[in-house]
């Protein structure tokens, strides 16, 4: 699934450029499904898309499947939230491809150029996208990893409510 296409009826797609213009959409660092949950809840209330990015290296200890899962099961439980989503899989090819495979829409590798060059082609042919460096984290969700729900959710408000808006 690219970023270019809706996820869920009646939603507007994330524009795949917005990761990259100035003042786009932030990138909230995600640990755990009640990070996601909350980032989402507080994009929604505040009408903004955001950027789900996975912690680093992410893809390498905790998996593409639990991020693709993490990150179908966020966007389930907060539909009316606009997001994309990229998994962080350092340097490691071998974590990449399993992202692809899971169909994680974009993926980080840090590896070498040759190799990128050549995952990137395979991303595109799967309609996923693969980046070499990923977004400047807005908010880091571990400074409050054992947060409720609740203070997590303002946590991700007032940054939405600091963040600039997109025109």
């Amino acid at each position: 699934m690219g970023l270019l296409e809706p996820h869920g009826r009646g939603r507007r797609p994330f524009r795949r450029d917005a990761l990259s213009e100035p003042g786009s959409a932030p990138a909230i660092v995600v640990h755990s499904l009640t990070h996601a949950v909350a980032a989402l809840q507080a994009a929604a209330a505040a009408h903004r898309d955001i950027v789900l990015l996975s912690a680093p290296g992410a893809g390498i200890y905790a998996g593409a499947g639990w991020f693709a899962a993490l990150v179908e099961a966020a966007r389930a439980a907060v539909p009316a939230a606009q997001c994309a989503a990229i998994l962080d899989c350092g340097g490691d090819a071998g974590a990449v491809q399993a992202a692809l495979r899971a169909e994680v829409e974009t993926v980080i590798f840090t590896g070498r150029a040759d190799v990128a060059a050549r995952l990137a082609a395979i991303a595109e042919a799967r309609g996923s996208r693969l980046l070499t460096s990923g977004p400047q984290p807005a908010l880091d969700l571990a400074v409050c990893f054992f947060a409720d729900a609740e203070t997590l959710r303002r946590r991700c408000a007032d940054l939405l409510a600091r963040w600039p808006a997109i025109c």
